[in-house]
């Protein structure tokens, strides 16, 4: 069974020309033959060209657990927690949320709380990171322009715990 989520996300961009910018994350999270399935935990974040970590876009952990327990096992997505969670007080408002079943999904995140609106002009690259319990680990790096100065779809293909993962930019 395939579950499409889909919004929107419209980040306006601060800048002298007070422009605005549209960007989309869709990724695909594949069913795995495996004996013991976990929906894997992900994180979705923004790096500068120092590979510094400057917008923190999502991160989908076990929030059912009572007591926030569900973070416990946050620290798998290694690359985001070496560079931004550790610092972090999880659930995070506006970018925390339950993980996904496998299948294609459309994350979308408010402008204000997600600070693309901020940015300044520049080179990014857009992180998604999964990690599964019982399972295996993966990163995927989307380069993109911001803000966009055209319509663009930019892709970058997982090979286990991520499927393709494309960023929709429209100026």
């Amino acid at each position: 069974m395939k579950l499409k989520y889909s919004i929107a996300l419209s980040l306006p961009l601060a800048s002298a020309s007070a422009m605005g910018a549209d960007l989309a994350l869709k990724l695909e999270l594949p069913q795995l033959n495996v004996a013991e399935y976990h929906r894997p935990y992900l994180a979705a974040w923004l790096e500068n060209s120092d590979q510094k970590v400057v917008a923190n876009l999502s991160v989908l952990y076990d929030t059912r657990k009572k007591d926030n327990a569900g973070t416990k096992w946050v620290k798998d997505l290694r690359q985001w927690w070496r560079k931004a969670g550790r610092e972090l007080e999880l659930p995070l408002d506006g970018v925390s949320g339950a993980t996904r079943a496998p299948g294609e999904h459309t994350l979308t995140f408010p402008a204000a709380k997600a600070a693309l609106d901020k940015l300044p002009a520049g080179q990014y690259t857009l992180v998604v990171e999964a990690a599964r319990e019982a399972g295996g680990r993966e990163a995927v790096k989307v380069p993109l322009q911001w803000p966009p100065k055209a319509a663009q779809n930019l892709s970058a293909q997982g090979k286990e715990e991520l499927g393709t993962v494309v960023v929709q930019l429209k100026p």
